[in-house]
């Protein structure tokens, strides 16, 4: 499941909502990204394995500082809140679930 889940440029979208914060309107940030997918798949590799002087080509924006969030512990990581991936909030839910369950299923006797 990991390796399945490093395939098919899952990452795009964080590439778009960094470029977002660095000031890039939505679209442009798009077509960017869209176009740094369009040479990944080309060289046969993922989105984080494009160098980064090749990504600044698409956006002059990109900086070593992106290069976390395309990874897929970065990007799952990111969503560091309620209901999100990162791993504090898994972890939250499963006890918070946990608990109401201890707390509705009587013991076994």
């Amino acid at each position: 499941m990991y390796r399945a889940a490093q395939q098919g440029y899952a990452t795009a979208t964080d590439l778009a909502d960094y470029l977002v914060r660095r000031g890039l309107p939505f679209r442009d940030a798009h077509e960017a990204v869209g176009r740094a997918v369009r040479r990944a798949s080309e060289r046969g590799c993922e989105l984080g394995e494009l160098p980064l002087d090749e990504l600044r080509a698409f956006a002059p924006q990109i900086d070593a500082d992106a290069l976390p969030a395309l990874s897929l512990e970065g990007s799952v990581g990111a969503r560091n809140h309620p209901g999100g991936t990162a791993p504090a909030q898994v972890r939250a839910q499963i006890a918070f679930w946990r608990e109401r369950l201890d707390a509705e299923i009587p013991p076994e006797e």
